[in-house]
């Protein structure tokens, strides 16, 4: 009995199997049909598109390469421009304003044309070479507050002083570029700083103020580059930081003395910062930085007159003196791939394309070989409202033996 209740079983499922193969081939049979409607209504799509199209809809898989991320670097001053060789300050700015920084244009601040480019400053830790003219109890001088107001922005937080190749310093330089020219951050391996030698003394002072220093004369120049070319920069809780060295860009990144370079500074990218130290350029520089306390240095013009003076010397062939930077952003990019066949768009609703009140083609060979020129591509979302306009940059000829890709760039 209980061989006969597995046959019967048995039976049973293969009754169940049979059941399920033919449902299978139904839906089978079902999916084939919808599959070939789809197909006649694509050929059916196409053989109209060839009595003209005005829309073409783009395959998200084979026509759009989305979230492409591109770097992109610039010069650094107005025009685009990679070196800056005109250095201006303004007449018009206060007193107080000038003891805090000085703004440089690239042309006489009286005229439009001439734009802010970046400004310099100087610290002190403890607010020498400036005094206290606004009746503060705290004698928080102009060089003071520079200082602080700095070391909060760059340093971590428990850091109160600027460190160079592991020595602090009470002593700041400060470039600080215009925000809207740096873009995202400041071209890593594309900043030159060259600074002509001063006639000041090599020992701190409290005359040799920087509304009177000159250039020494000699045509000595320190050329200053950041040190991306070498290593990947330091990862502080702020901002990552490069060392500022001796070296230079011209024909090629050349570091002085690579396996022991003289550090000059710092330089923070996305800050738009370089900040130098005051007591090498003193020594390397004749800067002669005023630390005398309460008195007012003017150690900024220090930095606006070595820079603007090392471009009055005349350089060695292919050398730029002055000051050379660019900007760097990651721009995002989606690309459009527009294909368009020998039977699409080859006829235009352009006026002069029809004559007659019946609006009749103009010429008969518009019936057989019509050629037009296509001069844009237009991008419309789903209720075929314009988002986007690309212009070609020359006509493109269209007939029905010519095909046309044009791949079309969205930055955002």
């Amino acid at each position: 009995m209980a061989t006969e209740g597995r046959l019967a079983g048995v039976g049973r499922f293969g009754r169940a199997a049979r059941g399920r193969g033919q449902a299978g081939a139904q839906v089978e049979g079902l999916a084939r049909n919808i599959a070939n409607q789809i197909i006649r209504q694509r050929e059916e799509a196409a053989r109209r598109s060839r009595n003209g199209r005005t829309y073409s809809v783009f395959d998200p898989a084979d026509d759009i390469l989305p979230n492409n991320i591109e770097t992109v670097t610039k010069g650094l001053f107005s025009g685009n421009t990679g070196s800056l060789q005109n250095f201006h300050t303004s007449s018009t700015a206060t007193s107080t304003q000038n003891s805090y920084y000085r703004t440089i244009y690239d042309g006489n601040p009286a005229l439009a044309t001439s734009t802010p480019q970046f400004s310099i400053a100087y610290g002190s830790y403890g607010g020498s070479g400036s005094s206290d003219t606004t009746g503060n109890l705290n004698d928080d001088t102009p060089s003071r507050a520079i200082y602080k107001q700095y070391a909060q922005l760059l340093l971590d937080p428990l850091d109160k002083k600027f460190t160079f190749n592991g020595v602090d310093s009470d002593s700041i330089y400060v470039l600080n570029f215009n925000r809207a020219r740096f873009k995202e951050k400041l071209d890593p391996g594309n900043l030159e700083i060259n600074l002509a030698h001063l006639s000041g003394s090599t020992q701190a002072n409290n005359s040799h103020t920087g509304s009177n220093v000159k250039v020494n004369g000699l045509g000595h120049v320190l050329k200053l580059i950041d040190d991306s070319s070498v290593t990947s920069g330091q990862v502080g809780e702020n901002a990552l930081v490069y060392n500022i060295v001796s070296g230079t860009i011209d024909d090629g990144t050349v570091i002085f003395t690579s396996t022991n370079p003289q550090y000059f500074g710092l330089m923070y990218p996305t800050y738009g910062v370089a900040i130098l130290n005051g007591d090498t350029l003193d020594m390397s520089a004749s800067f002669g930085t005023v630390s005398g306390s309460g008195v007012q240095g003017d150690n900024s013009m220090k930095v606006v007159k070595s820079l603007s003076g090392s471009t009055a010397i005349t350089p060695p062939s292919g050398v730029n003196y002055g000051l050379q930077a660019r900007s760097s952003e990651q721009v995002k990019a989606t690309y459009y791939f527009v294909r368009v066949k020998n039977g699409d768009y080859n006829y235009s609703n352009n006026p002069s394309f029809v004559t007659g009140s019946l609006g009749q083609l103009a010429y008969s060979t518009f019936v057989t070989d019509p050629q037009i020129f296509v001069t844009t591509v237009g991008l419309y979302n789903d209720r075929r409202e314009l988002l986007a306009v690309a212009k070609l940059s020359k006509p493109l000829l269209k007939s029905f033996t010519r095909e046309a890709l044009v791949k079309v760039k969205l930055d955002f």
